[in-house]
């Protein structure tokens, strides 16, 4: 005999009414934000770790029996990088095979270029970037295998094996030998190297910490999604457990009902993830934009996430059916309020405890930073519930308005729900607070307007300055140059040759492209050089911070709109029964929002707090100060954050008063 429960869902969900599809409606679009941002989320961290992949043949895998010589240098364009690979087939020893991007291994005298730095060619003048290559008639072009970005400006060049710029015997000097991933040289027999490029290596780290800050919002409202029409599906069910349902058959009906809900708003989700994928890739994160392919997860794990969503949000449906299944006629007399308990703040006292000593300690890897973040999360989703609940029974206590307390009776009745209206902004205030009045940086190198070229001792230093300033007067460039031991300037302890330019951007880029071959193997390198590094790093933080922020508030407005009309849905036979003992419409909404802004002014407060803290905690660490205009984009945030979430409640308004407008059926 077939199970009755698959019929009896279907009958129930197609009776529930316009209220219900309302609630299943609210529900599938809850699933699919969640599962769009999910794989949003997702496409963005294995993404950033391909395009760093990517990037990892131009740095040479030293080979002792190598076919080839290689060399990887760095020049810079105003502020743009520019990396050179120079590639040599040594003779005697069987051929090299193409690097990644050209279909051919490249032959003394040719010159690909990516597209980008061949349009940047084609609008430079050439004594500011393209007579720092051999001149040819055509350049190659690299192709996307060898590229990170579609904005990133590469050259591959073909030199005989006899070149000074390949020759192993010229190795990198000064600052050259210093910085991993912006200089190497060394023999090899292929392009499988592992050491990324500078500009690519913090991409993935700094993907990995946003993921962890904006899932857990993203996590909270798909399990939300699960307890939309909570209230309407407890009645019901509990009538079907006093005819005599079991709590198997109980669970199996919401279970399924959820999770067709839930996989319809997944799948819409995931569709609208495949369609956006173009415009998804334009935009910008660390050294550009992106290859579309780099952001498509793969069938398995779309699917993965589909059924994650979906199953969440079963659970969480199921996780609400604890009361009807043990308590079927309180459910339906509306009896016992959810209390919370004491022991979510001694955990939650536990974990934060936890995670001050861990902290304090030092030398925590960034697994485990992600892993102490989470915890952070999850201990303020514990305690939330609990800190609503006190906070009702005080106010309730104090109350001098009908608003406030009625405000105050909604959150001590039901504390979880009303912790999860506020429970996204709650969560985005640590963020704001963190990422905006967080300084976080490295010392910088300040030498504006200098270039530096090591030598390898004073005595060719002496001789490269001579020629340095005769290669600057036939450009064109005003400058002093001086022959420097190394004690001052750009050269870190090797002696070289420092050139001060005065004048304009385009005076420096047409002084390094004159003393490119100045010295043999050794790039001339300015400020950006010697900053890249530092530069990357806070760049990379600086644009997580604002996409962490943007993202958390946009959550947090969409679930706090979500829960608001679901809100509304599940508790219209109290509105309506209030209504019919002459309350006013204006008074129920004025409850409304107030239920909202108490436990928000409190808990998002709070972790605002622990945010300005963590940030201080990090500023100490890196010895810099509190960032006084993070301080004001810390309260434009908050305010802004607020105002979007009052706005999204009171979007639920005309839902308010079609549930109330005849209220005598309601209240049957």
């Amino acid at each position: 005999m077939s199970s009755p429960v698959p019929q009896l869902t279907w009958f129930l969900a197609r009776r529930s009414g316009r209220r219900g599809l309302h609630s299943q409606l609210l529900a599938a679009g809850a699933a699919a934000v969640g599962s769009l941002i999910l794989l949003v989320l997702t496409a963005a961290y294995f993404g950033s770790g391909a395009r760093a992949h990517d990037t990892a043949w131009r740095t040479p895998a030293p080979d002792r029996h190598g076919t080839a010589v290689q060399t990887l240098g760095t020049t810079y364009v105003g502020d743009r990088p520019v990396t050179v690979v120079s590639l040599a087939q040594l003779p005697g020893r069987k051929a090299t095979p193409a690097p990644p991007g050209l279909t051919v291994f490249p032959k003394p005298g040719q010159v690909y270029v990516s597209p980008a730095l061949a349009d940047l060619l084609h609008r430079t003048p050439a004594d500011q970037l393209a007579d720092r290559f051999p001149k040819v008639s055509s350049y190659g072009t690299i192709g996307d295998a060898g590229l990170a970005a579609p904005e990133e400006l590469v050259a591959v060049v073909g030199r005989a094996a006899s070149d000074p710029a390949v020759s192993t015997a010229a190795e990198p000097l000064g600052i050259f030998g210093q910085f991993g991933g912006l200089t190497a040289r060394a023999p090899v027999s292929g392009f499988g190297g592992t050491d990324v490029s500078v500009f690519t290596s913090a991409d993935k780290p700094a993907v990995s910490i946003g993921v962890a800050i904006v899932a857990v919002p993203v996590i909270v409202l798909a399990a939300a999604a699960g307890r939309l029409g909570a209230a309407r599906r407890e009645q019901r069910l509990a009538a079907l457990r006093l005819a005599g349902a079991t709590p198997r058959q109980i669970l199996a009906m919401t279970g399924l009902e959820s999770t067709v809900v839930g996989a319809a708003g997944a799948v819409a989700g995931a569709l609208a993830y495949c369609l956006l994928l173009p415009a998804l890739a334009e935009i910008p994160f660390g050294i550009g934009t992106w290859y579309t392919d780099r952001l498509w997860v793969g069938l398995p794990w779309l699917l993965a996430i589909v059924v994650f969503v979906a199953g969440l949000i079963a659970v969480s449906a199921m996780m609400t059916l604890r009361q009807v299944a043990t308590s079927p006629l309180g459910v339906a007399q509306q009896a016992n309020p959810r209390r919370t308990r004491l022991i979510r703040l001694v955990l939650f006292a536990a974990v934060l405890l936890y995670i001050y000593v861990t902290t304090s300690s030092g030398g925590i890897s960034a697994r485990q930073q992600l892993a102490l973040l989470l915890m952070f999360y999850g201990a303020f989703w514990l305690l939330g519930p609990w800190v609503v609940d006190r906070l009702g029974r005080i106010t309730a206590r104090f109350a001098r308005r009908p608003a406030t307390l009625l405000a105050a009776r909604r959150l001590s009745d039901d504390p979880r729900g009303s912790w999860r209206t506020v429970s996204g902004l709650v969560l985005a205030g640590f963020v704001a607070g963190f990422f905006t009045v967080g300084n976080v940086g490295m010392d910088e190198y300040r030498f504006p307007g200098q270039i530096a070229v090591p030598a390898t001792s004073t005595a060719t230093a002496r001789t490269a300055t001579a020629e340095a300033r005769t290669l600057l007067h036939t450009a064109g460039v005003k400058a002093t140059v001086t022959t420097s031991d190394g004690d001052d300037g750009l050269l870190f302890g090797t002696p070289g040759v420092l050139v001060h330019v005065s004048g304009s951007g385009s005076q420096l880029d047409t002084a390094v492209t004159a003393l490119s071959d100045l010295v043999p193997g050794q790039l001339p390198y300015t400020q950006e050089y010697a900053n890249a590094e530092s530069e990357t790093f806070t760049g990379r933080l600086g644009e997580l911070g604002t996409a962490a922020l943007a993202v958390s508030f946009l959550v947090a407005t969409a679930s706090a709109g979500l829960t608001a009309a679901a809100n509304v849905l599940d508790r219209r036979r109290v509105y309506a029964l209030l209504r019919l003992a002459g309350t006013p419409l204006k008074l129920l909404d004025r409850a409304r929002f107030r239920e909202t802004v108490l436990p928000l002014v409190v808990l998002a407060g709070g972790t605002t707090a622990a945010g300005i803290y963590a940030a201080f905690q990090v500023n100490k660490l890196f010895d810099s100060t509190i960032s006084t205009s993070g301080a004001v984009t810390l309260v434009a945030c908050v305010t802004v954050g607020a105002l979007a979430m009052f706005a999204a409640i009171g979007a639920s308004r005309p839902l308010l008063r079609a549930v109330t407008e005849d209220a005598t059926q309601t209240a049957d």
